[in-house]
């Protein structure tokens, strides 16, 4: 199928191209190296700034801007001392169903590795947003997300030690959460409220993932509950912008 001015679906209306018509070098550039891209395939290693420079005839500062927009948007990554294509980023359901599940169906191993797991009484806070009880005891479990071994995000769970009292000697820390609620203690999940939001990683959340501080994050807010409206978990998850979309199915409203 064709597309008018070259329009394929999904892709910036015009390809980017202001209205003047008169686009920055750079964005020039990106569309070029963008072929290139396509060309070389996941895994293909990029030609270094220099031989790009020279190749587009600009300045090696010119290059290094294009390339930093694809980094970010994940057409690229960094391996070693080299810049390789990246594969196509994960997509993940806006859904009750979990981070393993969602890994699991675009055929990649999900993963998890402990950061800490803490015990203490509810905060204030806490305890609006969630309906728990103000110093009722509280777990918090701090992990780093992982596909195939690849750093992809940072959780921070809380939940109420009565519903979970042997997470800390029972719950293998790199497996599902969900599957332990709903398989170890028969709990689950009746509905949940959640928010997005695009922010800039801390410097320790960039440590922790693995990234640079200023690539873009995806942070979603979710606060559970059971089959019965019980308050359940209150959960903030840090995606990387680079590696993650999400998807969700809209339906016609019905009176």
């Amino acid at each position: 199928m064709d597309y008018p001015n070259d329009q394929a679906p999904g892709a910036p209306i015009r390809s980017g191209v202001p209205e003047h018509g008169r686009i920055p070098k750079y964005y020039a550039v990106k569309a070029q190296v963008a072929v290139l891209i396509d060309e070389l395939g996941e895994g293909g290693l990029l030609p270094t700034e220099r031989d790009l420079a020279e190749r587009y005839e600009v300045a090696r500062e010119t290059v290094r801007q294009a390339l930093r927009e694809l980094l970010l948007e994940g057409r690229l990554r960094r391996q070693g001392r080299g810049t390789v294509v990246a594969g196509p980023k994960l997509e993940q359901p806006l859904s009750l169903a979990s981070y393993t599940e969602g890994v699991r169906r675009q055929g990649r191993r999900p993963g998890r590795t402990l950061i800490s797991l803490d015990r203490f009484p509810c905060p204030p806070a806490l305890a609006a947003e969630t309906g728990l009880e103000r110093g009722e005891p509280v777990w918090h479990m701090e992990r780093v997300l992982l596909a195939d071994d690849e750093r992809m995000g940072l959780e921070s769970t809380y939940v109420a030690v009565a519903r979970v009292p042997r997470l800390d000697s029972e719950f293998t820390p790199d497996s599902s959460f969900y599957a332990y609620l709903h398989d170890r203690l028969g709990i689950a999940f009746g509905d949940a409220d959640e928010r997005i939001e695009t922010v800039l990683a801390t410097p320790r959340e960039a440590l922790l993932i693995g990234t640079p501080p200023a690539l873009p994050m995806l942070l979603i807010h979710r606060v559970s509950r059971d089959t019965a409206g019980q308050p359940l978990e209150r959960v903030r998850t840090l995606y990387r912008g680079d590696r993650f979309s999400f998807t969700t199915h809209l339906g016609t409203a019905r009176n």
